[in-house]
Formats: C-alpha cells, structure tokens, sequence
C-alpha cells in the first residue's frame, strides 16, 4: 500500500485539535516533502525520522518519492510531537506495519536519531481533549508523557520507550486485540489524587494574627489580597504560606492546573494535586505574566491557574504588566492573538501582592523615619493605578514587630486547623449558590448577601464617607459574605461589615 493515515493531535492553546498525517510513498526522483503549515521543529522531522527508521533496523524507503501532508493545511503546527506518527505513516505505507489496524489510535512523540522517544508538552491537553470528544480512541505517547496523560480517568494511554516497542504492537502478524504489557511498552496507571502535604506551615511565623485573619478570610472566599508593611515584617512568609490554607483541589481543577503545566513542559507528577503557587520577578514583562509567543503558550498567571500569584515588590513591575492584570481578575480567562492563531488559557488565580510603604520603605516614625520626600512617596504609590486597586479585595497593613516581642511569641496556629475552617466556609459558599464568594455577581449579592436596614444604613454611611465605588463597595459585601461564612451565620449583618471594611485600606503619600 503506497499511502496510509495516522492520527495525531497540534496544541492550540488549551485544546489539543485534531492533525490527520497523511503519507504516500512514490515513484520518481527520490525526496522527502513535507507540507502542512509546518515550523522549523516539524520540518526537521524528516532527519531525525530517517536516522531513527535505520537505527532502529527498520527499512526507509530511499528509492521512493515520500510526500507527507499535515492536514488541515492551514493550522500551525510546532515542535517534535509528529515524529512518531509520520515514522509510523511512512513504516504503514511501505507494508512495515499493518496500515489497517492504526484506526482508532493516535500517536505523538519524538523520536531521537536512535529510535528512543522523548516526552513531548501537552500530553494531558491532549488526553483531556479526547476525554471531551473522542473517549474510544487510544493514545501511544513516550513513557514520561504518558504518565501525565494517564492522569485524565478513563483514557486508554499507552507509553513506550522505543520506535520498536511501538512498532511490535502493530506487525501485520501480530494477533488482534489490545496490546499486552511488555518491557518498554506499558499502560501506566493514575495515581489517587490526595492532598498533598509539601506546603509550608503558617506556624512557623509569629506574631501577625491580624494578618493571618485575613489570609484566613482570602482563602475561605477566594479573594485577592494586598499586603502593605516595611521590609522584613513577614509578607513574604505569609504569601508562601497562603496555598496551604486554600481547600483541596477538585479532580477537574487538579487536572486544569496540570494540563497548563504539562503545556509548558514543567508538569511534575510529584506535585499533581497541589495548587501552584507562582511568584514572578519584579522585573517580569506583560509578555511574560500574560503568555505569549508563536505559537502562544501560557504566561505566569495561566500557570497559576486554580492556585496562588505572589507579586512581592508590587510597584516594582513594569506598568503595562500590572495593567495587563485587570482583565483576567474579572474574567478568569486569557486570550493571545497572533497573525495565524489565537490562543484561549484559563487563569482563575488569587492575587497576592505586597509592597512597601514608600520607596525606602520608612514608616514616618521615630524608630523608622522616612527617607523620600513625598513626591517620590505619592510617585512610587501611583505606579499601582486605580482601577487596579480598586480590584483587589482586602488591602491590609502588616507591621513590623519588635524583637522582643517576635522573639518570645509563641507559635500560632498550624496550617492544618485555619485549612479545616477554610473548608467548611467554601463548602458553605458551594452549596448555597454554587461557586465561591468571589465570582458573586451583583444580582447574585443581593440574593446571598442580602443586608437587614441597619446594616443596608451602615454600608451606605460607611462607602459614602470613605468615597468607595460601585466595585468597591460589591467588593466590601462579598469579603462580608465570607467573614459570615467562617462564623456559620446564614445573614451577612453590621458588625460582618465593620471588619470587612476595615480591610480596604487606600494608599495615601504623607503631606
């Protein structure tokens, strides 16, 4: 047979769409063609997929004209994962293999100049694609990316090692059925997805009980968080603390937050189940917090995706970084557009930022005087804009503590305990409307967080004197939400509100 079809798959943001490797083997002057919208990496398949034919001790048709057509023509197409399927095409089409029995597989991987099979990105895109549309179709991935894949319950993934060990599953003497286990052919299993134990605890910092009530409340209700204090009063160690308060991920969100790595290629399987916590350079471009690139791949707050984005130095990013925040903190959702592609990533993350007070980071006392005039106060202030503030929801000072009093504390309440509250307010926020306190929309707060008259009289007292907006105030009556969540109360009332609006702090430069 002079032609044969082999499935495979191109990475298009999140999803994984569809490629249809078509190989025909002819006569004429001998050449190897390749076209489909094809980028360098794909291009040079042709060398490696030569090399690791003969290596391998299979035949390579030298005396025939090879076209190989990756279709649909007008869809881009990246990096090394075709090697397999168009060594396979070519292996079909030349009677190697049996041409006939690839129905209902599809395959990715790269092939080194041995035969070996090197991991390929976007295993579990892939897997999870095919978990949504195609769930009969199996999977042949190299070892380590099939692990990943194994991951989507329900697939049928298998791993191998080598060119040879895929190709002795598919001899046309070979007997029908699935194929059996062998030494470098596998069906790897899923591991149980646990709560994993490898967060720092946030007993290990003393003192700072005010702010570790409102790491409390952010967890519980998924909100963004500011911390404003002078450098070495703990901001760092409370926000690398802060993914270990978060509740369990859920099988679908583990899965999410696993495939935006995997995408990335730094998917570790040591960590699957833990919500990420990303923490960029304060030098980091929008490029880089955004995602970008040609193909488009995920940027830092995609990684975060389901987990936690650590911003220290807040007005220390460029601007354009920081602005580029606006967006998906409303919507949860990345899109990249590129002259041939756009790309959609999910990033539903918590924000946690902090920052010092001032550029010398003086407190104006007589212990901590300030060293910047005001005008480079309110400049270093104003790097952060106003729209952007005012989308961050619990905005606190963290002090630095004396010495002695840091020295003798003693230590505070484990991770493990604030987790259990964490938890049982989310399950509150879940099973009465279905998602977290803080993707509750206007028409949904005044269904869930209705307020009785007096406290209705004090929120408008209390936003008119503080001159807070319509977001803002939204913002106040959904932290409410959760501070009544963690106290079990069903009605959001005054005193819920005296200490949320104690968390929306506004920066000011001194006179």
């Amino acid at each position: 047979m002079s032609i044969a079809v082999v499935q495979s798959r191109a990475l298009q943001g999140m999803e994984a769409a569809a490629v249809t490797v078509e190989v025909h083997l002819a006569n004429g002057l001998p050449c190897f063609t390749l076209v489909g919208l094809a980028d360098v990496e794909v291009k040079e398949a042709r060398e490696r997929v030569r090399s690791a034919l003969l290596n391998a001790g299979l035949e390579f048709p030298h005396s025939k004209r090879i076209t190989v057509n990756l279709a649909p023509a007008d869809l881009p197409k990246d990096s090394g994962r075709f090697d397999l399927p168009i060594a396979f095409g070519i292996l079909a089409a030349s009677g190697q293999v049996d041409a006939g029995r690839l129905a209902g597989w599809e395959f990715a991987g790269e092939l080194s100049l041995s035969g070996e099979l090197r991991p390929v990105r976007g295993a579990l895109a892939m897997a999870l694609t095919l978990r949504r549309g195609s769930p009969s179709v199996r999977l042949v991935l190299p070892t380590a990316s099939a692990s990943e894949a194994a991951l989507v319950p329900g697939r049928e993934v298998y791993g191998a090692r080598h060119l040879l060990d895929v190709v002795g599953r598919f001899l046309p003497e070979t007997a029908e059925g699935p194929p059996e286990a062998g030494d470098g052919w596998a069906r790897p299993g899923a591991p149980a997805l646990s709560e994993p134990l490898c967060y720092p605890d946030l007993r290990d910092v003393r003192g700072q009980d005010s702010a570790k009530r409102v790491l409390e409340i952010a967890a519980a209700g998924g909100h963004s968080l500011l911390m404003v204090g002078p450098p070495g009063s703990g901001k760092s160690m409370l926000a690398q603390r802060f993914a270990g308060l978060l509740p369990p991920m859920s099988l679908d969100e583990a899965l999410e937050s696993a495939a935006i790595a995997s995408l990335s290629g730094r998917f570790d399987l040591r960590a699957w189940g833990a919500r990420p916590t990303r923490a960029p350079h304060h030098t980091a471009s929008a490029a880089a917090l955004v995602g970008g690139g040609s193909p488009p791949r995920p940027g830092e707050i995609s990684m975060a995706h389901h987990g936690v984005l650590f911003l220290d130095e807040l007005p220390e990013f460029p601007r354009p970084a920081l602005e580029a925040l606006r967006e998906p903190m409303e919507t949860g959702q990345i899109s990249i557009s590129r002259a041939a592609l756009r790309a959609e990533f999910p990033a539903r993350f918590q924000l946690i930022a902090a920052m010092n007070p001032t550029p010398c980071g003086g407190l104006g006392t007589r212990e901590n005087p300030y060293r910047s005039s005001p005008e480079q106060i309110q400049r270093y202030q104003a790097r952060i804009s106003g729209p952007l503030l005012d989308r961050i929801d619990l905005q606190i000072e963290v002090p630095a503590l004396p010495p002695d009093r840091l020295l003798h504390a003693p230590p505070g309440e484990d991770s493990a305990a604030i987790r259990a509250r964490v938890r049982q307010a989310h399950e509150r926020a879940l099973h009465r409307q279905g998602c977290g306190n803080h993707r509750l929309q206007a028409g949904d707060i005044e269904l869930h967080a209705a307020l009785a008259p007096q406290a209705l009289a004090f929120l408008h007292k209390t936003a008119a004197k503080l001159g807070w907006s319509a977001r803002s105030t939204h913002r106040v009556l959904r932290v409410a939400r959760t501070i009544a969540d963690l106290t079990g109360e069903p009605a959001v009332t005054a005193v819920h509100l005296a200490e949320a609006a104690q968390y929306r702090r506004v920066l000011r430069a001194p006179d």
